[in-house]
């Protein structure tokens, strides 16, 4: 299988020069800027497909919630807003991005969840998140945001530099299939491809062995199949414990 995989990803390789050569002359900017509105309205299949698995993970929020205050939750690569409607009542929320074409759509979603406090819109990566102190968050939120970031270990790191000793990172993530499947098989065939259609998204990520290896207090991870496009399906979800 390893040789026809190969030849098959340098037949994809070869389709897609004229991507890479928009990347080179810089066109592939544009996509950027159509990129959010693509994902705020593709969020409302998903959010409907995942609504009892968001359900499931975001029901266990309160736990981190702190005895005198409001809980405090950051969103990293918080997109569109698609989580906003999971979050409990009152919870103050701070939310980050690479990508500052999201603010209008995210706006939308602030505007139809009038139950959360907005805090602050952060222009930054993931890997950079400076701007929030150390020790100031009861919990960190990740979904679809792990499979296109450059540094995954650094995303991790940072998220538990920010949270307070006792919370909780969320996470919500397509990963690698088991290497027996022909979904692994096309996950690795098309993942130049899928670069470039996801802003960066691939979808050969191990995720949950950088979660596993992070060093949480307690990590509750589970793998699931989610009834998405095969290339996608293999999912985790879950929360650690600083």
């Amino acid at each position: 299988m390893s040789v026809l995989m190969h030849a098959c990803t340098l037949v994809v390789k070869i389709l897609i020069l004229p991507l890479q050569l928009s990347e080179l002359l810089g066109l592939y900017r544009f996509y950027k800027r159509v990129f959010p509105m693509l994902t705020y309205y593709v969020s409302f299949s998903y959010n409907r497909k995942m609504d009892e698995k968001k359900r499931e993970l975001f029901r266990e929020l309160l736990r981190f919630s702190p005895r005198d205050g409001p809980l405090r939750l950051l969103e990293v690569g918080c997109g569109s807003g698609a989580n906003f409607q999971h979050y409990p009542s009152g919870c103050k929320i701070t939310c980050t991005d690479p990508n500052p074409h999201f603010k209008d759509y995210l706006q939308k979603s602030m505007d139809k969840n009038d139950h959360l406090v907005y805090e602050n819109f952060v222009v930054a990566p993931g890997e950079d998140l400076r701007v929030v102190e150390d020790n100031s968050m009861d919990v960190v939120v990740c979904t679809l945001v792990l499979c296109s970031v450059k540094n995954t270990p650094k995303v991790i790191q940072e998220a538990t530099r920010v949270l307070r000793p006792g919370g909780a990172f969320f996470f919500l993530e397509h990963v690698e299939a088991d290497p027996s499947t022909w979904t692994y098989f096309f996950q690795h065939v098309f993942k130049p491809l899928m670069y470039y259609v996801g802003d960066g998204c691939e979808t050969t990520r191990a995720t949950w062995k950088h979660l596993e290896a992070a060093g949480f207090s307690d990590l509750q991870l589970r793998h699931f199949q989610a009834p998405l496009f095969f290339l996608v399906r293999p999912h985790i979800l879950g929360y650690a414990v600083k």
